[in-house]
């Protein structure tokens, strides 16, 4: 039986190569896991108490972008967020978790050819693996462009030559980074707008961890492009109650574009989307609309920061992220530290090749692991210093 070839090269996902390396090992120690970016901090109690109330929509199909509540929900954030307008008919639409958007986009929005060549997608390196594969599925080529310590943890497209720009069709951004915790500055956007608008490619901002940080809110793309009056077909902005809620399994995510953007992505989205059940929908516009428990999960974080510096101080290379709950560590080599610190602890990370491209030194992930702030208090602050103890 013949199989795509386009997916034949594909590296084993981060998380199966994981178990790989380490689950026919015993741990040293009890497990903790810091591997996954999966919330553990309760969300709003209220949450199920909504869907509950709302469950008879079990027995409809929901609406395909969205119910009204739910964008106008959205619609009122990203005003408070980002201080833009956005319409919620025509400039927004509720995902069934961001991977989704951050996937179908590309199928809708990616051209066959960008100046009579192959369209070329722009990735950060290390980077999500959705925007990898995404790039594959338009027959796209995915530039990898490394984000590292040279270049603030942030890539610098505007270094690529001017053939790759020419054919450049979308530039996909993490902000705040994942896994570095680098934030985009306004003059990041403000350059990478201009080189957008220069080579005319979109830019697909995925602002998913927006929500957590030190002690100043990233500014967003949508705020930059609205201040420059740039093109709002420009900007694709993707977020989600995930990070923000402690939501993963709720599945909300949102995409904001220009009106033409939200035509096509429906249209895609139409005849092979599957939207958010409908009483999940009422439950998420409630949380899109609340910002307490958002206040109340961050200080959470932020302990955990404090935690993280405290046990990393005087650790050189230690990087304290500016957001976002990852802590992006220096080692020698990712994989035999991870091995080493399962084997002698019992904590669980991801060697940091796992989310990046290239062969041994090159790749930009080898010499790091990746740790998610994930668990609570007392137990990160034990796992740190079992981390620290083991690996320097």
């Amino acid at each position: 039986m013949k199989f795509p070839e386009r997916f034949s090269r594909l590296p084993p996902y981060a998380f199966p190569r994981l178990r790989a390396l380490l689950d026919h090992h015993a741990p040293g120690g009890d497990v903790v896991h810091l591997t996954i970016g999966e919330p553990r901090h309760a969300f709003p109690s209220w949450v199920t108490d909504v869907i509950v109330e709302n469950a008879a929509g079990f027995n409809r199909y929901p609406q395909n972008e969205g119910s009204d509540d739910l964008r106008g929900a959205m619609a009122d954030w990203a005003a408070l967020r980002y201080g833009v307008t956005l319409d919620p008919a025509s400039r927004l639409m509720a995902l069934n978790g961001t991977r989704e958007g951050l996937y179908n986009a590309a199928m809708a929005l990616c051209p066959e050819e960008k100046n009579g060549q192959r369209p070329v997608v722009l990735i950060p390196n290390p980077f999500y693996q959705v925007y990898m594969i995404a790039a594959i599925s338009v027959a796209a080529e995915p530039v990898f462009v490394p984000a590292t310590e040279a270049t603030g943890h942030l890539p610098d497209y505007a270094s690529l030559p001017e053939d790759v720009l020419n054919r450049t069709a979308i530039a996909y951004v993490c902000s705040p980074a994942n896994p570095q915790g680098a934030v985009a500055s306004r003059a990041y956007w403000e350059r990478l707008i201009r080189l957008a608008e220069k080579y005319d490619f979109k830019i697909f901002a995925d602002e998913c961890y927006s929500e957590i940080y030190r002690d100043i809110a990233p500014v967003g793309a949508l705020t930059v492009s609205d201040e420059l009056g740039t093109d709002p077909e420009r900007i694709v902005l993707f977020n989600s109650l995930s990070k923000r809620s402690n939501l993963p399994g709720l599945r909300s995510g949102l995409l904001a574009g220009g009106p033409e953007t939200l035509v096509q992505v429906k249209k895609l989205r139409a005849y092979s989307g599957a939207p958010m059940p409908g009483p999940l929908q009422a439950a998420a516009a409630k949380v899109w609309a609340d910002e307490g428990h958002v206040s109340e999960n961050r200080a959470l974080y932020q302990e955990k920061y404090r935690i993280a510096d405290e046990v990393f101080a005087g650790l050189d290379g230690y990087m304290p992220p500016e957001a976002g709950f990852f802590l992006w560590l220096p080692v020698a080599d990712g994989e035999a530290a991870a091995l080493k610190l399962w084997q002698a602890t019992g904590v669980r990370v991801l060697p940091g090749a796992y989310l990046a491209q290239g062969e041994g030194a090159e790749n930009p992930g080898h010499g790091y692991i990746r740790v998610a702030l994930v668990a609570p208090p007392d137990e990160t602050r034990q796992a740190l210093l079992a981390l620290r103890g083991c690996l320097y």
